[in-house]
């Protein structure tokens, strides 16, 4: 299985569609019914919870329960309040960038649909005569070309309505993905590949795999706390992405040194089980898959703190995807770590055991 050929004309097409459509924390089941329809023929059944995690399930009946998870949910804001002139001050949902906002255009999510509207900013000529205005949450405002609040009312728009990026999925230099939401929305895509390839090439294994693609991670891994509790699983691999550190302002003796291009990201850390680790270090040895190497602190930030911490203590282990420019709308990832991650977590998979315990004590 080259590299060069684990993304097939298909799968582009499924990342771009699912990559392009809205899927904001709180509101991801649109996003998971794109992805639950591409991954149902190479599953045999489904699990969702009440939230809208959605669960791929590979041998449903067998006690021994592998995850591989990502999640679905992107960064996004909330109309917080509606001036008397028809502004729209925000607040965050999730981890919002207010510096990029400016300028921007946006959707707002409203029960009559789409509410197109922009960020708007003072010109530089007004900004001039004396101290700049910083952009912070309280200096960002929405415009929708309404005169006052009555206006934006008559649209749909209210208090607690949702608000994202209409920014598309586009390829750079050819081997560049780039669009708004690949954090995470790529891991869901990676492990949906993953079952592809199971399928594709006739993988019989001896445990149930749980292709798990977790809501509301990027307000504190929430989805992944409840469907690790409905699952109950003995190992899990997560996939997220982490930051290419070689770009300008950020300093690799805080951020570690990882870039886009040299491959998949595997993470030392208290909530990684050095074990597990060590597999998908061996693994990806055996499999000439160049990787990367990155250390966390107390936590990952990761949907991994959740599942490593669930249920008395999960087998748990971290293999990011690095990328450039994360929480803004030009999230970078290379081609070929993507091609790489999905390669990683497929041979990871054909060599774990059914009932290994990964214990330090045997």
């Amino acid at each position: 299985m080259s590299a060069k050929t684990v993304l097939n004309d298909a799968s582009v097409a499924f990342l771009e569609k699912y990559l392009n459509n809205a899927s904001p924390t709180g509101y991801e089941s649109e996003g998971q019914k794109i992805w639950m329809e591409y991954l149902k023929p190479y599953v045999d059944t489904f699990i969702t919870d009440t939230y809208g995690t959605a669960v791929g399930v590979i041998n449903p009946d067998a006690p021994y329960k592998v995850v591989i998870e990502g999640h679905s949910d992107e960064i996004s804001w909330y109309v917080n309040y509606i001036s008397d002139n028809g502004l729209i001050y925000v607040i965050r949902n999730g981890g919002s960038d207010h510096m990029i906002a400016p300028s921007k255009r946006v959707h707002i999510h409203t029960k009559n649909g789409i509410v197109k509207g922009v960020f708007g900013w003072p010109a530089i000529h007004t900004r001039m005569r004396g101290k700049e205005e910083a952009v912070k949450i309280e200096t960002l405002f929405i415009d929708l070309g309404c005169s006052n609040k009555e206006e934006v009312e008559k649209l749909g728009v209210h208090v607690g309505c949702v608000i994202t990026y209409p920014d598309e999925f586009m390829i750079l230099n050819e081997n560049k993905f780039v669009c708004r939401a690949i954090d995470n929305r790529i891991g869901g895509f990676m492990i949906a590949e993953v079952a592809r390839l199971l399928k594709e090439n006739g993988k019989t294994l001896p445990f149930g795999l749980y292709i798990t693609n977790s809501v509301q991670e990027e307000v504190g891994l929430r989805g992944a706390e409840m469907i690790t509790k409905t699952i109950r699983p003995n190992v899990a691999i997560v996939t997220d992405v982490c930051h290419d550190s070689t770009t300008p302002m950020i300093d690799k003796k805080i951020e570690g040194d990882t870039q886009i291009g040299k491959g998949p990201v595997i993470t030392y850390a208290p909530a990684v089980q050095n074990k597990l680790r060590e597999l998908i270090v061996d693994t990806a040895e055996q499999n000439e898959i160049p990787f990367q190497r990155l250390a966390s602190s107390r936590v990952t930030g990761t949907d991994t703190d959740a599942f490593a911490y669930s249920n008395g203590g999960v087998a748990s282990a971290l293999i990011s995807l690095p990328l450039r420019y994360m929480h803004t709308t030009v999230e970078m990832v290379h081609k070929e770590d993507v091609e790489n991650v999905i390669k990683l977590i497929y041979e990871t998979i054909l060599k774990i055991e059914e009932g290994e315990t990964f214990s330090y004590f045997k």
